[in-house]
């Protein structure tokens, strides 16, 4: 019961952040920024529309039709976090000050409170509708990749903003606000990249993970491998080390075995020893 308020919160101040980006950003500065807002957005200005109302009743066929295709799997989060995020949006709108009007600061501070708030969102199992769930409703017609066609759908949202206010220049601050959108909620979900994996292969494994035991204090696990190629079997060292140990590592490998074939990737979340400790997300 507790894990289900705590999401609830969590969904409640994703909410807020949007609305508050939409409204002291995104819609004064004309910016239709792709989705169900965007929409609404040129609504509006068009035709005088309330921007809120507008996203609900959009959505609420989404709904409709998601549960069609789809089933009940949406839950009551999703419910929840479209609903009050339309109410908030004309609520908010006559009580909060517009910060500015100049384009790019509106496009790009609005693209980050928008991202933070739809992040968070996600990220505790709620959503706001919207274009994600007309994509995934779409893939069951098509069988399309969803990201493929998040973008084509966002992108004539865009293309409708440009017409309906003629200005491309109104569109290209859109698409600096989608870039930091979806980057935000990326972040949000993931985490910073605070530590990096190394993939080494190597001759001489043995000697460069006990090194990495003995001189960074690091676990490091072989994987075997079977070159495709030559078909030799080698172990493939998987190691995670924090930002500060990157150099010592490649310095440590290149030491032992210049000759040896390393891949160094992004780690967005490590959990157990040594990092962060494992726990159950709450439900």
């Amino acid at each position: 019961m507790l894990g289900i308020v705590f999401e609830f919160i969590g969904v409640s101040a994703g909410v807020i952040l949007t609305a508050l980006g939409l409204d002291m950003f995104l819609i004064p500065n004309k910016i239709a920024a792709g989705g169900v807002s965007g929409i609404a957005t040129v609504l509006h200005y068009v035709a005088g529309a309330p921007v809120g109302m507008t996203m609900l009743a959009l959505n609420v066929p989404l709904f409709l039709m998601g549960i069609y295709r789809l089933g009940l799997k949406f839950g009551f989060r999703s419910l929840y976090g479209t609903i009050s995020l339309s109410i908030l949006v004309d609520i908010l709108s006559s009580h909060l000050p517009v910060l500015t009007r100049e384009p790019m600061l509106a496009s790009v501070f609005g693209g980050v409170l928008t991202g933070l708030g739809l992040g968070l969102t996600f990220r505790f199992r709620g959503t706001t509708g919207g274009t994600d769930l007309a994509a995934a409703i779409l893939r069951t017609y098509t069988g399309a990749n969803v990201g493929q066609l998040l973008f084509m759908v966002d992108a004539m949202v865009v293309l409708a903003a440009g017409i309906a206010f003629n200005s491309w220049e109104l569109a290209m601050y859109a698409l600096i606000t989608i870039f930091v959108t979806s980057w935000l909620i990326d972040l949000v979900q993931e985490g910073m990249s605070y530590a990096k994996a190394f993939f080494i292969i190597s001759d001489r494994s043995d000697a460069i993970g006990q090194s990495v035991l003995q001189q960074l204090d690091r676990g490091a696990t072989a994987l075997k491998g079977r070159g495709m190629y030559t078909g030799d079997e080698k172990d493939v060292l998987l190691v995670v080390v924090n930002r500060s140990q990157v150099t010592l590592l490649k310095d440590l490998v290149y030491r032992l075995d210049p000759k040896a074939f390393v891949i160094l990737a992004d780690v967005h979340q490590v959990l157990g020893e040594g990092f962060k400790p494992l726990v159950k997300t709450p439900r």
